[in-house]
């Protein structure tokens, strides 16, 4: 996929529940398959993933509960479930999801 950021070798994502308040970013792409790409926060907390849905990708928020249950729809970027872009491009999707959220780049 043309402009996704890869992983580093210091970059460990996590799956657990993430405090309210600013997000580690930039936020990072991790490629699952042709339409999936899991977005971690910069200090590796996956938020969300973005979907490829009648060749639109769309954000899909993802929070988890304090026992480590995934809550789909939730997270700290619950407000921005569904916003839609056009390719997964690192820069774009970090800026929009972490501008929308006020969170620094």
């Amino acid at each position: 996929m043309p402009h996704t950021q890869t992983l580093s070798p210091t970059f460990t994502p996590t799956f657990a529940h993430v405090p309210p308040g600013p997000l580690a970013g930039p936020l990072r792409l991790l490629p699952v398959n042709a339409e999936m790409v899991a977005v971690h926060t910069a200090n590796g907390a996956h938020v969300g993933s973005l979907k490829k849905v009648g060749g639109v990708w769309k954000f899909k928020a993802m929070g988890y509960g304090a026992s480590g249950g995934m809550e789909p729809g939730h997270g700290p970027l619950t407000e921005q479930h569904n916003m839609q872009f056009a390719t997964p491009d690192a820069t774009e999707v970090s800026a929009r999801l972490l501008g929308a959220l006020g969170s620094a780049l």
